[in-house]
């Protein structure tokens, strides 16, 4: 089944407007289908020529790509469409030098399930030239077609006081399944479960050798292991080597090849105080909560019994939802975390290019209490200082309901409803 995904329309927008297009994300989160899908509806315009598509996961386009760059790009003023590009680095050259002879907008657009600039053999930006646009696995709102409207209506506090109908027990179906799409339609749990792990050989075994030259793929391997275990914690680098015996530079590494490969994102720590006791440690997850209870081999059954892998998970997947709705918004925004030395936290804190401040804390209990918002508080009274700030507490309960000005407890349902 496909999925009308959020990114759409801003792609659409962006072609009118930059010469290049990077849509950029993990392998099988949908970028090809997306790609191919812009290319049918810009093509239901009168004067819109068919686009050129090129995958360079076809060995014959990669070779030929390879041998002449330059003719590979060349074509007039169509669109086209080259997916995989960091399979050849080299083309980024002939397309600035294609952009700068014809400077018509909506000339390529380029998908990549690595980092480009991550890439050693990359040297060509494309600044000025290029809008990148993120696309993270499948968001519940995209799942169910609503619009990416939660950080928006949060900030605003415009809460709707229905009565979520998700229980403790499908959010944690829901992270179960994660949100690749080819792993969505899986019903099986093994299947899913087998998935996921043909999924991470086979970016092992095909795409790492673009990032980086890594001899020892039984340890990268074992660190997706250990840091899909070290989801929603904060960075402990040192701590990671011992669990694994290799150096802390050789992790630095690996963690940064995964990180280009999409399969970790790391938070900063909130870095705009003068407040000595603030930690600056990143926080970790990895991309999708269905993807870590195959990689730890988790039973609902397991986690359902257990708080601290509940709580662990439930938080995982808010952030899911979070960054996939942070990407697609138009707006900009800045994503943290906060603590400090006194054991003060706040899992979120989003801020809006206004300045506006949105902190959330996320529960697996159904249940809140005016404690459950005291760092909130804290941090409001004393972080945010002359910015607009919104403190909410998402958890697994069926109310919207207010506890004091700018704090409420928002059902994690919320953030697609």
């Amino acid at each position: 089944m496909e999925h009308t995904r959020w990114q759409e329309q801003s792609i659409i927008q962006a072609l009118a407007h930059r010469r290049i297009i990077l849509l950029a994300g993990a392998r099988q989160c949908g970028k090809t289908t997306l790609a191919k899908q812009l290319g049918i509806t810009l093509t239901k315009s009168p004067s819109a020529s068919d686009p050129i598509y090129y995958t360079l996961d076809d060995v014959t386009l990669l070779d030929a790509a390879l041998l002449d760059p330059k003719g590979f790009v060349s074509h007039g003023d169509e669109l086209m469409i080259i997916d995989e590009v960091q399979r050849a680095p080299r083309l980024l050259l002939s397309i600035k030098q294609s952009v700068d002879e014809n400077t018509a907008m909506g000339r390529y657009l380029l998908t990549g399930s690595a980092n480009i600039q991550a890439l050693p053999s990359v040297s060509e930006s494309l600044a000025g030239r290029v809008r990148k646009i993120a696309l993270k696995p499948l968001a519940q709102g995209e799942i169910m077609g609503t619009k990416p409207d939660f950080l928006r209506n949060a900030l605003q506090q415009k809460f709707t006081k229905t009565k979520s109908n998700y229980s403790k027990d499908d959010y944690l179906d829901l992270a179960f399944k994660g949100g690749y799409p080819e792993a969505l339609v899986t019903k099986n749990i093994k299947d899913r479960k087998r998935w996921h792990h043909d999924y991470i050989n086979a970016i092992l075994d095909r795409d790492l050798k673009d990032i980086a030259q890594i001899r020892r793929k039984d340890s990268i391997r074992k660190l997706v292991e250990v840091l899909a275990a070290w989801s929603s914690k904060y960075m402990d680098i040192s701590s990671i080597g011992q669990m694994l015996s290799i150096t802390r530079p050789t992790v630095e590494s690996y963690i940064n090849a995964l990180e280009a490969l999409f399969i970790i994102d790391r938070i900063p720590a909130w870095h705009s105080t003068d407040y000595d006791r603030v930690s600056k440690q990143e926080k970790m997850f990895l991309v999708d909560t269905g993807l870590i209870t195959s990689m730890l081999g988790w039973t609902p059954e397991k986690v359902r019994l257990d708080g601290s892998l509940n709580g662990k998970l439930i938080e995982s997947y808010v952030y899911n939802q979070l960054i996939a709705i942070l990407t697609a918004d138009d707006d900009e925004y800045e994503l943290y975390h906060y603590r400090d030395r006194e054991k003060r936290e706040v899992d979120f804190i989003i801020q809006h290019e206004d300045g506006s401040i949105l902190g959330i804390e996320v529960k697996a209990g159904s249940a809140v209490s005016k404690d459950s918002f005291k760092h909130l508080k804290w941090f409001r009274d004393r972080m945010a200082k002359e910015n607009p700030f919104t403190g909410i507490v998402l958890y697994t309960g069926e109310h919207t309901v207010p506890f004091g000005e700018g704090m409420w407890a928002v059902p994690i349902s919320a953030m697609w409803s």
